[in-house]
């Protein structure tokens, strides 16, 4: 099939965002229209299918956010994941937020906000509740320090290859084009507007009348194209502004793999377990030698997946403490040469694991030691912006929260299609020199 010319979408992105926002906006034009064609909407990717961002992603769904306006979001998002299970090829286990006392009143929080939703969870307070609580789930669960348990019953995860493709599928059965290998290069502006006229890539000019960027952890690239700022003025809560704030900061995602049997990890009913996510601020330990790894606040999550052949998880991000235009996001992921996991997160991660379960005492001599992680795009406050640009440019900057925000592209084809979405409406890029921020929690994780 040649080349297109002309299309009156085009998305830049061909991850989670970008192909569901393809998928949702292709079924309205139709049920609108009662047609459709290839020239409506093309997608575009520089790599192929799951070659980014989404294609890495540990695949965790779930609802436990601080932040009022990221909750009620993802309750959203959960409900698009449950209503295609099989080609989402999601596992509605469930998820754990294991918390010490520093976090029970942000925790409580979160409870009493997802009973006011109607979002299913289940909350356990105190030392002795709370491993009461977890030992009926794990005879071997043996953290210290827990005061709270905040147990998710919908939620779970995704087998992220296999959802991308699941995406993709929904999205050209409404007539969606998806275009890999093609760099978009640059944009066509109009002569009297700041409007984008036409795309520009490696193969070739797309003229067009809307373009969405969903491009995870490229969106700077993009944003850079459009000549949008590269830093901003932020508005505290107490009404002091922060002028040449960076627009723009990346983190670097810390994420392995145990070489285990993923059966080792059923409960004790031989159910597979929720996604377990624990905060702490005991001491940890070394399961190699008993060292003292940290006495700071320490946070890990893991689940048991086939798709991954073991247990698989991570620890909270850290910051890349370079200027941004250093920073280098390609290659991406596994095939970046200079950002990857280290002998010290497998150290700390797998020591973690046994500190929380007995059955991985020892178990460090099976984590993958091929490469692993890769980098995230984050906004000033580590949430999202979902907002037009530039007249007619609509662009998701996730921040990370990326994967599990399937539903994201629902609500962005409503807003392309003219009507504004209450639940995005708090992601605006305005946020900032309006002063309207998302409250901060105690977690050692940003986007939590």
């Amino acid at each position: 099939m040649a080349f297109p010319k002309k299309a009156r979408f085009v998305v830049i992105g061909a991850g989670i965002h970008g192909l569901s926002t393809a998928w949702h906006l292709a079924e309205k034009l139709k049920k609108k229209n009662g047609n459709g064609s290839n020239n409506d909407i093309v997608v575009l990717d520089k790599g192929d299918l799951c070659a980014g961002a989404s294609g890495v992603a540990c695949g965790v769904v779930r609802n436990n956010y601080f932040q009022p306006a990221m909750r009620e979001l993802m309750m959203h998002s959960v409900k698009v994941w449950e209503s295609d299970p099989k080609n989402f090829s999601y596992h509605p286990v469930g998820y754990m937020q294991i918390s010490p006392e520093s976090m029970h009143k942000d925790v409580a929080s979160i409870y009493e906000q997802q009973k006011a939703i109607g979002y299913e969870s289940e909350f356990i307070e105190g030392k002795e509740d709370s491993s009461k609580y977890m030992k009926g789930i794990f005879h071997d669960w043996q953290a210290k320090g827990i005061t709270s348990v905040l147990h998710e019953k919908r939620g779970g995860y995704a087998n992220n290859t296999a959802s991308i493709y699941g995406l993709a599928n929904k999205a050209e059965s409404f007539g969606v084009r998806i275009i890999t290998g093609t760099e978009v290069t640059g944009f066509k502006r109009g002569s009297n507007s700041k409007a984008v006229t036409g795309v520009v890539t490696s193969k070739g000019t797309i003229d067009c009348e809307q373009v969405i960027v969903g491009a995870g952890p490229w969106v700077k690239r993009f944003w850079d194209m459009l000549e949008l700022p590269k830093k901003i003025s932020i508005k505290d809560e107490k009404g002091k502004t922060h002028k040449d704030y960076p627009m723009w900061i990346y983190w670097m995602l810390t994420e392995g793999v145990l070489g285990v049997d993923p059966n080792m990890q059923k409960t004790d009913d031989g159910k597979m377990p929720p996604v377990i996510h624990v905060d702490s601020d005991a001491h940890l330990f070394s399961d190699v030698d008993g060292s003292l790894i940290t006495d700071k606040m320490w946070g890990i999550y893991y689940k048991p997946d086939f798709n991954f052949k073991g247990v698989q998880g991570g620890s909270a991000p850290y910051k890349i403490m370079r200027p941004v235009d250093d920073v280098k996001v390609d290659p991406y992921g596994p095939a970046s040469p200079e950002y990857q996991t280290t002998p010290e997160f497998a150290h700390m991660w797998c020591s973690a694991l046994a500190h929380c379960q007995k059955r991985f005492k020892g178990k460090i001599k099976t984590y993958h030691k091929g490469p692993s992680g890769g980098l995230g795009c984050f906004t000033p406050d580590s949430f999202p912006v979902f907002d037009k640009f530039c007249e007619n440019v609509y662009i998701i900057a996730d921040s990370n929260h990326g994967y599990k925000m399937i539903g994201v592209g629902d609500l962005v084809s409503d807003e392309i299609l003219g009507k504004e979405s209450s639940l995005l409406k708090p992601f605006r890029f305005n946020r900032y020199a309006k002063g309207n921020l998302h409250p901060v929690s105690s977690s050692p994780f940003p986007w939590s």
